[in-house]
């Protein structure tokens, strides 16, 4: 194939993914090209397998020439990608045995609603807040992008504020609506995280989204950021709330770690865990945890005492808190998920068993 073969094959791809409306499309040397429909990997078998020189050509379309360079130089590059008919890519290109591989996702172009993407009302408290630190947490490929992006979207729509989001690479678009909405990608409009963060304060903002949390200079300028009146949301890629906030202050070097046990304390409003799990009439349905700050998780912040944080979740139903146990046994009890799924997915099964 020659170039524009290429661009013309990736075209037809990105059409197969959309149509079969897939996630994920995969590029690796010696295989089919992949796409990934409701959490499963599908081969398009009726696509030759892919060559070496067929996977660093597809990277020549989708990068320019500055990701080509840094990406022949350290050997791999997230990027964005976007098609003329406005089809957006979260991309990664790497090595694999000398050869190029490539993963896009699919970013939606419509942003959904937290009702529509099945997430708890109490989310919008959130999304209403004036000031405070707001995580989404969980693996990679759970969603926490998208519930983000939906939180945003939700302010935008609402209130008459200053948003930036600093993010690597730019993954949803906002059309700005009643809010004035700035979006940096890291490398392009901005060298780092936290020179992005630092220099937020001087951008006259009011809510801040962080894409990621990478080391402690950017927890850092987030948690400062809460505790001088902006909401700031992000996300780190941990399991729960009492390993959020573990991972947050093990981040810092031992002689600060007592300081920001007591920023964020005060700063925190509160973690949001969650699982895509698939649903028995097929796609995928959330499941969460959701941890609010109180006096009581303050206290616990503070006091060292994160290990005790779980029981505090399972106990305040009553003040919103919501169990992932309980909200994985409420899902069986709707017909939405099995029980084995709910296993799968559960962090406590002993707790679980109990629920069901």
């Amino acid at each position: 194939m020659g170039m524009g073969d290429y661009d013309a094959t990736l075209k037809k791809y990105i059409n197969v993914l959309v149509h079969e409306g897939g996630s994920d499309l995969h590029f690796s040397t010696g295989a089919h090209p992949t796409i990934r429909v409701s959490g499963s990997l599908t081969p398009m078998l009726k696509e030759p397998p892919l060559t070496a020189e067929d996977t660093m050509a597809f990277a020549k379309v989708l990068l320019n020439k500055d990701q080509q360079g840094r990406f022949l130089s350290t050997l791999e590059v997230d990027f964005a990608y976007q098609t003329a008919d406005g089809n957006r890519f979260r991309g990664n290109a790497f090595f694999q045995r000398g050869a190029v591989g490539i993963a896009l996702r699919l970013i939606p172009k419509q942003i959904k609603t937290l009702e529509e993407l099945n997430l708890p009302d109490i989310l919008t408290t959130f999304a209403r807040k004036s000031q405070g630190f707001f995580l989404v947490v969980g693996p990679v490929g759970q969603g926490k992008t998208t519930t983000l992006a939906s939180l945003i979207e939700m302010i935008n729509t609402e209130r008459t504020e200053h948003i930036v989001t600093i993010e690597d690479p730019v993954e949803y678009i906002y059309e700005p609506k009643r809010s004035l909405v700035d979006q940096r990608e890291v490398l392009i409009d901005t060298r780092d995280f936290a020179t992005a963060l630092v220099s937020a304060f001087r951008q006259d903002v009011d809510v801040i989204l962080v894409g990621e949390m990478r080391g402690h200079e950017t927890m850092s300028a987030a948690v400062t950021a809460a505790e001088t009146g902006h909401l700031v949301f992000s996300t780190l890629h941990t399991n729960n709330a009492a390993q959020t906030i573990d991972r947050i202050i093990d981040t810092f070097p031992a002689n600060q770690q007592d300081q920001i046990r007591i920023q964020l304390g005060s700063s925190l409003a509160g973690i949001f865990s969650q699982r895509l799990v698939p649903r028995i009439s097929g796609g995928l349905i959330p499941a969460y945890e959701l941890l609010i700050n109180n006096k009581a998780i303050a206290n616990l912040i503070r006091e060292k005492r994160t290990h005790e944080i779980n029981t505090v979740i399972e106990t305040s139903s009553a003040e919103g808190m919501i169990d992932m146990n309980r909200s994985l046994a409420e899902l069986v009890t709707r017909g939405e998920i099995t029980v084995e799924s709910a296993y799968q997915y559960s962090l406590n099964p002993n707790l679980l068993q109990k629920l069901l």
